[in-house]
């Protein structure tokens, strides 16, 4: 398959300068304040963006080294396939987030719930409209009993180092 290459749009910015300690989803770190700063070239893609309350960021996992197959993940205690898991070492280190957009001023954008290490690299933005992005769900697999734990568990280092076979 032929190689694909991004760059990034912008970069997130947050309070968290280390991933341990963070929150491991938007919902666990409600009220969390951060700014993306959007490259000045693509500050016209952001027209209109500031109707919107709600908005998906799609982002580069930068501090993840490598992948693994399988994985622990933070709510969980049991190995499972890192394409059941939101967790970071995979094979294209690729995050969203849906966050809260508070304000749009620029080429930066003003957010809430944000989840991810300060410098996150921004690969695109777009709109959440719970008419396209919100289905009603019958199965979420392991994490039925787990899901619940979103708001307790932090992230630690266990997904930033260099996997030994990949």
């Amino acid at each position: 398959m032929k190689e694909i290459k991004y760059v990034p749009v912008g970069v997130i910015h947050s309070p968290f300068k280390d991933i341990e300690g963070m929150p491991v989803q938007p919902t666990g770190a409600k009220g969390v304040r951060g700014t993306v700063e959007i490259e000045p070239k693509y500050q016209d893609g952001l027209k209109d963006l500031e109707g919107f309350s709600h908005i998906i960021l799609i982002y580069h996992f930068h501090r993840s080294q490598g992948y693994s197959l399988e994985v622990k993940p933070f709510l969980d205690d049991h190995m499972r396939g890192v394409f059941a898991t939101r967790a970071p070492r995979r094979p294209n280190p690729i995050g969203i987030s849906v966050v809260r957009l508070t304000k749009v001023q620029g080429c930066t954008l003003f957010i809430e719930d944000v989840d991810t290490v300060d410098g996150t690299p921004l690969l695109d933005i777009k709109p959440f409209v719970p008419e396209f992005d919100v289905q009603e769900v019958k199965q979420i697999g392991w994490l039925s009993e787990k899901a619940d734990k979103v708001h307790k568990v932090m992230a630690d280092k266990r997904f930033g180092g260099k996997d030994k076979s990949h």
